[in-house]
């Protein structure tokens, strides 16, 4: 990595997109007049673009590759053939000169306030100690070994141990319910599996280690469980080893490990999508794709070395829960060097009476300097009045981010006022939109560029995104949808079981064979910047954690005296949004009380607390397509105000008596939102 023309000026470090293009200029000759010309550059000449990023970011593999990009239809596109690299051996290049400096790898609170900070020595020795247990119970290359942890440093050590060996590391979040977890783990079959029996959320001490047991049970795949004690489990997980003892080591065995080097393409992780059709699809993404992805988004995000000059005592946070892809976002500033801030726990404390406070009380103690967090938390920090200024220690963050969904402008007009009378004007606004289909953004920030409220201030290098209409036809100042026309090197290896491939063609080229087709609405004005204007698809994201309407269906509509149910997520305008059930009660049945209760409880139970709904609403009916899927998007864009003419075909429904209702039952949706 270049360090060499760093500045020294703490508050305001020199941003790494300039410090590239000048780099670009003096070692290949290469100037361009605006980033719209440097983006342009960077997709029409794929080869010379990324092969600057592995020369820049100083990407070591002991084989020389063939080519940047053999193969380049998508999907499969082949990336730097012949190289071999390792995401963990790239992140401990940075260990020697971050410690020499003082600088930690991680720092990490809870909820309740307990503080843990991790050097990059430390982290070094427990990755090592803990990936040298896994290799002596049998786990090597390829095996896969699942993770059901919380936000905790544990969670990083463990990534970073499988990494080494070239093992697959695959994650939920322990929020997840255990039907939840076994639909992704049952696809992937993990060989071993690090769990933690218990969690404190929200002022409350969860028990998980009834979960864990049934996990292990219901997958006979696992033949090596570690369990992290948190001192919230209720009984001990028949079988578990201590995790605390297998980060213990430290012997010259420990002290001469070394990650192994593994092809640029094997498998570093398996995420998984929401489920919105069934299964959630286990997406795997290769070492080489996330080192290149990353690399890049660096310069985006405006993350350096917290050793250098330029970037000394930069401290990058992004709060996320651990089954969301921004907690990989997270962990991979390591690999620039970053040191990572880490929080477990809520954002905003106990329910009954939330503070939202909190998660900036966790940044002031922790030096944070890049603040990140999903949209809806900024909204929810406004909504609730509070008064940044008044909280004190603030003055050292010097950029914002906000992702999951579209960011209000107003919101960001908010924080932009509340950092100018905490004496930060002018700060920066990294709005990301990206995915865990490419664990990357496609579309990012700049520092250089002018602010943009509610809007991403450009394509990422490398993305060639394009807004698409009905016929396959770029547009500017026009809703389209989000397509990327060439290859991008995190997108993903494969699905995991899906040999032929189908899965992977069906989810995102089926509109268009060879090209990637993500799912978003999208608007690309004339001045580059970019406008999310939801899914175009029926995920729903709620608060960082994704999850599919099939499994939400999944979890209540067996409840006795349910029918039928449907759900929809619709944005309320100021950054945050109303979760609505439709339910189709059973013949003689009516919504109660206590079904309402019920399907509350299966929700959370089985899934998540964050998608209980916050209205149920008793529906005649569920529209359906000729092909008897739920008409969620028409009915969402309903509710949302979008024209009936726009949105409705009575002639593509298998259910066309049924949409009067639901038209009326938006209108008064409507007319109740403008009231308020």
């Amino acid at each position: 990595m270049n360090l060499s023309s760093n500045s020294a000026n703490v508050s305001a470090p020199v941003p790494q997109m300039r410090l590239y293009s000048e780099w670009l200029k003096a070692r290949h000759g290469l100037e361009f007049a605006s980033y719209e010309d440097l983006w342009r550059w960077s997709v029409d000449d794929l080869d010379a673009f990324w092969r600057s990023i592995w020369e820049y970011d100083a990407i070591e593999s002991p084989t020389p590759f063939s080519a940047v990009l053999s193969t380049e239809a998508m999907p499969r596109a082949r990336w730097f053939d012949g190289a071999q690299v390792n995401y963990a051996r790239h992140i401990f290049r940075h260990a020697a000169a971050a410690d020499a400096a003082g600088q930690p790898a991680i720092v990490a609170m809870n909820e309740r306030g307990e503080s843990e900070t991790l050097g990059w020595a430390e982290l070094r020795r427990q990755v090592a100690s803990l990936a040298l247990e896994l290799r002596r119970h049998g786990i090597g290359k390829g095996d896969r070994v699942a993770a059901y942890l919380p936000n905790i440093p544990a969670t990083v050590v463990g990534l970073l141990a499988c990494a080494s060996l070239g093992a697959i590391w695959t994650l939920c979040s322990p929020d997840m319910g255990t039907s939840a977890v076994l639909d992704r783990l049952r696809q992937t079959r993990p060989k071993a599996l690090i769990a933690v029996d218990g969690v404190f959320y929200a002022g409350k001490s969860i028990d998980r280690s009834a979960a864990v047991a049934e996990i292990g049970a219901q997958l006979p795949c696992i033949e090596l469980l570690f369990v992290a004690a948190s001192g919230h489990g209720a009984i001990g997980v028949p079988g578990a080893l201590d995790f605390v003892e297998a980060i213990a080591r430290d012997d010259a065995e420990v002290a001469a490990f070394e990650p192994e080097w593994v092809p640029f393409d094997h498998p570093l992780w398996i995420l998984y999508s929401s489920g919105t059709t069934g299964l959630p699809k286990p997406i795997v993404h290769g070492h080489g794709g996330v080192l290149l992805a990353t690399a890049a988004g660096r310069l985006h995000f405006d993350l350096g070395p917290s050793y250098s000059a330029n970037n000394f005592s930069d401290r990058f946070h992004w709060f996320s829960a651990t089954g969301w892809v921004m907690w990989n976002i997270q962990v991979g500033g390591l690999l620039s060097g970053t040191t990572i801030c880490i929080f477990d726990g809520s954002p905003s404390g106990t329910k009954a009476d939330p503070d939202w406070s909190r998660l900036w009380d966790f940044a002031a103690r922790s030096g944070v300097t890049w603040f990140g967090a999903g949209a809806a938390f900024f909204a929810s920090c406004r909504k609730a009045g509070l008064d940044l200024a008044g909280l004190g220690c603030l003055g050292g963050i010097r950029a914002l981010g906000s992702t999951g969904s579209p960011l209000p402008p107003d919101v960001q007009r908010w924080g932009s006022a509340q950092f100018e009378t905490a004496g930060r004007p002018g700060i920066w606004w990294c709005n990301v939109s990206g995915g865990t289909e490419i664990a990357a953004a496609f579309m990012a920030g700049n520092p250089e560029l002018p602010d943009t409220p509610g809007r991403l201030q450009c394509r990422h290098l490398g993305a060639a995104i394009e807004a698409w209409d009905e016929n396959g036809q770029p547009v500017i100042d026009e809703v389209g949808e989000l397509v990327c026309t060439r290859p991008f090197p995190s997108m993903p290896l494969y699905f995991w079981g899906d040999e032929e491939g189908n899965r992977y063609r069906e989810a995102y080229f089926s509109e268009w064979p060879g090209i990637w087709r993500h799912g978003d609405w999208l608007t690309i004005g004339i001045d580059g910047g970019c406008t999310i204007s939801g899914r175009s698809d029926a995920t729903i994201n709620r608060h960082g954690l994704r999850m599919g309407t099939a499994e939400i269906y999944a979890a209540v509509e067996g409840l006795p005296g349910v029918a039928d149910t449907m759900i929809i997520d619709v944005e309320d305008g100021a950054g945050g949004s109303q979760l609505i059930m439709f339910v189709v009660p059973d013949e003689g049945e009516q919504l109660h009380p206590a079904m309402e209760t019920a399907i509350a409880s299966a929700i959370r139970t089985s899934l998540s607390p964050r998608f209980v709904p916050d209205r149920l609403i008793a529906a005649p009916a569920i529209p359906l397509t000729l092909s008897g899927k739920k008409q969620e998007l028409p009915i969402k864009r309903l509710f949302a105000g979008w024209p009936v003419a726009k949105v409705i075909n009575a002639d593509a429904t298998a259910t066309p008596d049924v949409l009067p209702w639901y038209i009326d039952q938006a209108r008064r949706w409507q007319r109740a939102g403008d009231a308020a």
